[in-house]
């Protein structure tokens, strides 16, 4: 047994997405950071690494120039997978080079600026079998995994109905001149593609439900509005959505909600019983129940799954959150990618993968579609 030696494109000191894909990755010491290409000029990746004690010789000066190097060292020294922690409009690239070169793939999402770039990612990872992990984070929350397995396991009975949102509210607190000195490349059609609050917090909140009912958005109607002087890309918006297993739901986003944080919140009721998860308070899954008193799940309480225990890093009470779930994809990529080193068997991987890399992006142009046909509905397989 060794570590998994990872290389990283993008994440400089001054990125907090880097620092939190590093952190997250080395919370179960399975991973360590050997190599990286973290900014846009070789001179700002060497102060980089020179700050995370890496090697001189293996900060690069772009991400083409790591994966033929890296490609070049013998197999024992090699990173064996890429982290892609850029902007949106340099997803695909590194990711298509990595898998082209042999190289297993973190991204973040959405994976591509385009459903076009998606399926050729999905063919690469198909073609070469090639691992490939999307780090929709709070799937990793061991709340989200009881809720998930629940509902897989029939507790709830018929899923009827499920509500989602995910505000935030920085955008109204910030002026437009001053947004875009701090996050510009999130107001660029060029950089963010077709979707804007869509690609940052819609996208979290599509995979959310679609993880814990087991059941995919098939059709969506959607009004976005895009609210400020200027705006392009919306950063507001309400969806209706239709599930391949029948049920109804509907999906509030926005990034102009006064005084939200984080407030993603998913609810989803079935025929015995229903659930709630809210983000900021991550540690309890309400239940409520047509024959029995409401319940309250802890990740260290009664009734838990082994399966969410095994997950759940402290004792009950040590509240867990938004890096201990991101290390949760870390870990159970760690775990696919230790077993295909060793040759051993696995039994269904437990992280995002590149398929739910595709339906992420075909939601996005969905919506987008949706909204200029006056909310009429779209369905996602038509792109």
């Amino acid at each position: 047994m060794r570590k998994l030696r990872m290389g990283m494109v993008g994440g400089g000191l001054d990125s907090f997405m880097g620092d939190v894909h590093r952190k997250a990755s080395g919370l179960d010491g399975m991973i360590e950071l050997v190599c990286g290409a973290f900014n846009s000029t070789v001179e700002k990746t060497k102060q980089t690494g020179k700050a995370l004690f890496l090697p001189e010789d293996r900060c690069y000066g772009s991400f083409q120039e790591m994966i033929l190097k890296e490609k070049e060292l013998p197999e024992g020294d090699r990173m064996d997978f890429v982290t892609i922690v850029t902007p949106n409009h340099l997803h695909f690239e590194p990711a298509k080079m990595a898998l082209e070169n042999g190289f297993h793939v973190v991204c973040d999402k959405p994976m591509t600026l385009t459903v076009n770039e998606a399926k050729i990612l999905e063919k690469l990872v198909n073609e070469t079998g090639l691992l490939f992990a999307l780090t929709h984070n709070y799937t990793g929350n061991a709340m989200v995994k009881q809720a998930q397995a629940m509902v897989a396991k029939g507790a709830l009975g018929e899923i009827l109905k499920v509500q989602v949102q995910y505000l935030q509210g920085w955008m109204a607190e910030e002026e437009e001149e001053k947004e875009a000195k701090i996050k510009p490349w999130r107001a660029d059609p060029k950089k963010s593609g077709i979707g804007g609050s869509l690609a940052d917090i819609g996208t979290h909140a599509e995979n959310l439900v679609s993880y814990i009912t087991g059941a995919e958005i098939t059709e969506l109607a959607a009004d976005l509005g895009r609210i400020g002087k200027n705006r392009v890309l919306d950063n507001d918006g309400n969806l209706l959505l239709r599930m391949s297993n029948g049920a109804k739901g509907t999906m509030s986003i926005s990034q102009m909600a006064v005084g939200e944080e984080n407030a993603l919140i998913v609810k989803v009721y079935g025929s015995k019983g229903s659930l709630e998860w809210n983000q900021e308070d991550s540690t309890k899954l309400i239940t409520k129940w047509i024959d029995k008193p409401q319940q309250t799940f802890t990740p260290d309480g009664n009734d838990i799954y082994e399966e969410v225990r095994a997950i759940s890093r402290i004792p009950k009470g040590h509240p867990e959150g938004y890096l201990e779930a991101f290390a949760n994809i870390y870990r159970g990529f760690a775990k696919h990618l230790m077993s295909v080193i060793n040759n051993d068997p696995i039994e269904k991987p437990d992280y995002p993968s590149v398929a739910e890399g595709v339906r992420g992006v075909q939601f996005i142009y969905a919506a987008v579609e949706s909204d200029k046909q006056n909310a009429s509905w779209v369905k996602l397989d038509s792109f």
